[in-house]
């Protein structure tokens, strides 16, 4: 091309009189790759641009004002205000829908399903005074010590029938999808966002955890919040947003440590901002990760010693192929949240190597070191779900428009509502898929006793100086102490001998002469979960030997895996004084 030939036209903005600007798109200044301004003459006449001083000799010359460089097309366009309308009555509306939508479906019906056995232990350990758990923590459980003590100080307040206790990790969840939505909105479009918040809202797990008294919950909250706030860092950095940041990180490991594999993703964030030519980025970041780190990694430590609370978590190939319909509940929502997911990768821009790393890093990673760390687990994971459903957003918002570049999020206004329809007919559409996964949510989990009935028959049925014995392995003690807690003649606990405060522990250590310990219960109540039917049969032998051999049954009912049977004592016992010294019967478990 000709030095003095017009540049060709690349996209630039019409200016006021109906042309357009021929420095657009160009990208940089003279002497980049991409060519240079042409010569002044190529444009006009020489008299056509005023006199700007010129060189010496009185030629004169134009001297072009500096345009700003349009974003390459496959860069969202972060700092357009056409993005950004409303302001904080639309970031609201954006954070405040889908909350909204998730808190009512995690709300409904929140205190039908009965605790399961994880759900029991943190009951236990948050209703612990701080010593004992002090004490629990020291030998097991030391990484969930903040949602413990988090958990203490609410029971306090609110009590411990289940709804209240769901309370929590009910609105963490329920502000997760609103986060999300926050999250997607800046990353991508409006649409994008908001459409991947409602979305989040309907997915089966979304409810299912947000109804559990665990940290998972907390964990998604943390990790979408960090994730927002070093977006906003790198779009806005100011020491207020980095401050917040840093204060973030130790956010998601105090919820779970499985959720800092998503600092991988972070990483890749930043490293993609230092290639665009932001120096400083890198060392704000090493320094807010140091620094947050460093109110993690000594829990991170103690905690290794206790790795065999989950030991018996060793993942088969079965269980990999399983992950996406644990992960979101069911299979009629994994598989279209993630092939849409999938196809949202190649909408995604730059956006795209980061959201990958967040959904395949985590799996990935603990199913390579599940031998070691037994954090395989799709609970544990919950945190890679958004992800994948911002992807399909992104997907499906694309299909109207562009998502990422100078012009995502603009166009006429028919293109705009062809979106916004889009974002309702993919939200209808997730919902009735995952409505059946929703109602099944409300059930008791698969596999878990009905000790909640078990209780309610031996309150219609207990009389005084009953006793209570267990047998099995599925934490019976702990949860009829849970379902039995309000109930001040409630049967004692003949057979425990050093209580779980004690022992610094979930279990307590059960008498050594069973048939010393029970000599002065006239009744027993066996609460059984034993799965050859046979209810004597998860107790020591000799345990069991001096039960048949001093009781007789009386009745057995059968729940939901769980046996329920009622002793009679077939003679009078005899008494031994030296039993009144040290009678387990008397002992309350929490003191």
């Amino acid at each position: 091309m000709s030095p003095h030939a017009p540049a060709p036209y690349g996209g630039g903005y019409p200016d006021t009189s109906g042309g357009h600007d021929p420095y657009a798109g160009q990208g940089t200044y003279a002497g980049s790759a991409q060519g240079t301004y042409a010569e002044p003459g190529a444009y006009g006449a020489p008299g056509q641009y005023a006199d700007r001083g010129g060189y010496p000799g009185g030629q004169d010359t134009y001297a072009p004002e500096p345009v700003d460089p349009q974003p390459p097309t496959d860069e969202p366009a972060e700092d357009k205000p056409e993005r950004r309308k409303g302001g904080r009555l639309a970031t609201a509306a954006v954070f405040l829908v889908p909350t909204a939508l998730a808190l009512a479906l995690i709300l409904h019906r929140i205190g039908d399903r009965e605790l399961w056995r994880d759900e029991h232990a943190t009951w236990w350990a948050a209703t612990l005074s701080i010593h004992d758990l002090s004490l629990l923590i020291r030998s097991i459980d030391v990484v969930f010590t903040p949602y413990y003590v988090l958990m203490h100080f609410w029971i306090a307040v609110a009590g411990d029938s289940p709804t209240a206790m769901r309370i929590p990790g009910a609105v963490a969840m329920a502000a997760s999808a609103g986060l999300l939505a926050l999250l997607g909105r800046r990353l991508f479009t409006p649409q994008a966002g908001l459409l991947a918040g409602l979305a989040f809202a309907v997915v089966p797990t979304t409810t299912r955890y947000g109804q559990e008294i665990r940290p998972y919950a907390f964990a998604v909250a943390a990790v979408l919040l960090s994730t927002l706030l070093l977006a906003r860092a790198l779009d806005k950095p100011s020491f207020k947003v980095w401050v917040a940041y840093t204060l973030s990180v130790p956010m998601i490991g105090w919820s779970h440590l499985a959720s800092m594999a998503v600092l991988g993703a972070h990483l890749v964030m930043i490293l993609i901002a230092r290639r665009s030519g932001d120096k400083i980025v890198g060392w704000a970041f090493a320094a807010a990760c140091t620094l947050g780190l460093c109110f993690v990694i000594p829990m991170a430590v103690s905690g290794s010693g206790q790795s065999g609370q989950i030991a018996w978590n060793n993942p088969t190939v079965k269980d990999l192929l399983d992950f996406p319909k644990n992960l979101f509940g069911t299979w009629a929502v994994a598989v279209p949240v993630m092939a849409l997911g999938a196809l949202g990768l190649f909408f995604a821009g730059r956006r795209a190597l980061p959201l990958a790393v967040w959904i395949v890093l985590p799996p990935v990673a603990t199913y390579a070191t599940a031998a070691q760390l037994h954090l395989f687990l799709p609970r544990y994971l919950l945190f890679t779900a958004p992800a994948w459903v911002l992807l399909a957003a992104v997907a499906v918002v694309r299909i109207a428009g562009p998502v990422a570049g100078a012009k995502a999020g603009t166009g006429a206004a028919v293109r705009r509502g062809f979106g916004w329809v889009l974002v309702a007919a993919a939200v209808a559409g997730l919902a009735f898929q995952a409505l059946p996964g929703i109602r099944e949510t409300r059930h008791n989990a698969l596999g878990e006793p009905d000790f909640r009935g078990a209780a309610r028959i031996v309150e219609a049925g207990q009389k005084k100086g009953d006793g209570i014995v267990f047998s099995g392995v599925m934490s019976e003690r702990r949860a009829m102490d849970y379902e039995l807690r309000d109930d001040a003649g409630r049967p004692r606990d003949s057979l425990m001998y050093r209580t779980p405060q004690q022992l610094g522990s979930f279990g307590a250590l059960e008498c050594p002469d069973a048939a010393r310990c029970l000599a002065k219960a006239d009744r027993l109540w066996l609460v059984s979960t034993t799965l050859d039917g046979q209810p004597f049969s998860g107790m020591p032998k000799t345990t069991a030997k001096a039960i048949q051999k001093s009781f007789k049954v009386v009745r057995t009912k059968k729940l939901s895996y769980l046996q329920l049977v009622l002793l009679e004592r077939t003679r009078a016992a005899t008494d031994d004084p030296s039993a009144d010294g040290d009678d387990a019967a008397k002992r309350k478990v929490h003191t």
